[in-house]
């Protein structure tokens, strides 16, 4: 799979930490930056990995910082893209089996690293459900069209 990657500078550390395990999983990662801690703006980093998995160049994509949540919000941004924040287990689980998110926001200032290594293989491995929120997924995007 080809997987979107993005932090600010907060999030830098996790970042470079999911490359590699995505790379040792045999994934293809477009890193879209920073490249360090030193402090940046967000946005001009997220906004650009969200496109890539709107326009189809990359299946999934993964974004990073302090607590993820304007990471989250600057990604919902970009039509097409459900980006969920998770911080356990189950919210990894139901972010792809209920809303078939497409980018999954983490914070490295409020999970460990080991945490947030394996909720990124639980959301890689986790199948979308389909079924009854399927629907669910078709009216979050009519949304986009009246905006």
């Amino acid at each position: 799979m080809k997987i979107a990657i993005a932090s600010d500078h907060a999030g830098f550390t996790y970042k470079e930490s999911i490359k590699h395990c995505l790379v040792g999983l045999g994934h293809e990662v477009m890193d879209f930056g920073t490249t360090s801690d030193s402090p940046v703006d967000y946005p001009l980093f997220i906004g650009p990995a969200a496109q890539a998995v709107a326009r189809g160049e990359c299946e999934r994509g993964i974004v990073l910082g302090g607590s993820g949540n304007g990471e989250a919000i600057v990604a919902n941004k970009v039509a097409g893209i459900r980006c969920a924040l998770c911080w356990s287990e189950q919210t990894a689980t139901w972010a792809r089996q209920h809303n078939d998110a497409n980018v999954l926001a983490l914070g490295q200032r409020t999970i460990d690293e080991a945490t947030a290594l394996h909720l990124v293989r639980v959301w890689l491995d986790t199948p979308f459900e389909g079924g009854r929120h399927l629907q669910r997924i078709r009216e979050i995007e009519t949304f986009r069209k009246d905006a």
